[in-house]
């Protein structure tokens, strides 16, 4: 990488051991959420508590949240066990001692970009849940292919950050630093907390890899952010938007929520 790039360094776990952020060992679709039944069944039968977790703002959210939790095909388990939403995936929820284990079964079991997604806000909904059960949430996001066909993951140095709970110091392109800890780790996918994001406690960013058989793989980020002002706001996504331009020049524009004026 050259001097500008982006850097990535992992310090000290002493002030987020990885027991206070479990996570599934074997199954990236399965999570433990340090919440109850109840709190969890409100977070995915509420259209506007959806909102806080599923994908990221963008015009068509409330017409995708529609259509996915609340067409005339879904099906509540009894006793709020269980919810198969339109297309046949089902998030099963079982309560355990410390909270529940959250698992989304797909109808199609292969790894595709739907399982990639469903991964990446399964996370956005834990953390929800566990860190801002009655916030509201900002956000962008940019999905694109890279210019040199590298992950996102390696662009950011962060191969090494293995385990829930590393702490981790990074840099942007404009040297706007950001620090926090890991938040989850899969094969295709890193999400790390983020101090800078949130007025108080900390946000979130997701960078994933999708590969693809069928050509050149893309790569995208998720950034949620909570009770940031909009000077705050538009330098983290003017950061990400430098990243953006200069590691996937052929995306699209960062879509990120709207300010008010």
């Amino acid at each position: 990488m050259s001097e500008q790039a982006d850097s990535l360094t992992q310090s000290s776990t002493e002030q987020h051991p990885a027991q206070e952020v479990p996570v599934a060992d074997s199954n990236p679709l399965s999570v433990h959420i340090n919440a109850d039944a109840r709190q969890i069944w409100l977070m995915l039968r509420e259209p506007r508590l959806v909102r806080q977790w599923h994908g990221w703002e963008a015009d068509t959210l409330d017409e995708e949240i529609q259509s996915i939790f609340f067409a005339p095909s879904v099906v509540e388990g009894p006793n709020h066990t269980f919810l198969t939403v339109n297309g046949g995936d089902t998030f099963r929820i079982e309560p355990v001692q410390d909270g529940c284990v959250v698992t989304i079964e797909r109808v199609e079991a292969e790894a595709d970009e739907i399982t990639e997604g469903w991964i990446t806000f399964l996370q956005q909904l834990r953390f929800a849940l566990e860190r801002h059960p009655s916030s509201s949430r900002r956000t962008a996001f940019f999905m694109g292919e890279p210019a040199d066909g590298g992950s996102i993951i390696g662009k950011l140095s962060a191969e090494q950050l293995q385990q829930p709970g590393d702490s981790y110091s990074l840099n942007l392109p404009d040297g706007h630093e950001l620090t926090g800890s890991v938040w989850f780790r899969t094969e295709n996918q890193v999400g790390l907390t983020v101090s800078e994001y949130a007025d108080h406690g900390e946000g979130l960013v997701i960078l994933a890899d999708q590969p693809s058989l069928e050509g050149p793989g893309s790569s995208l980020v998720v950034i949620s952010t909570y009770g940031l002002g909009a000077k705050s706001l538009r330098t983290a996504w003017g950061s990400w938007d430098a990243f953006r331009r200069q590691h996937y020049p052929s995306s699209g524009p960062l879509e990120t929520s709207q300010l008010d004026s």
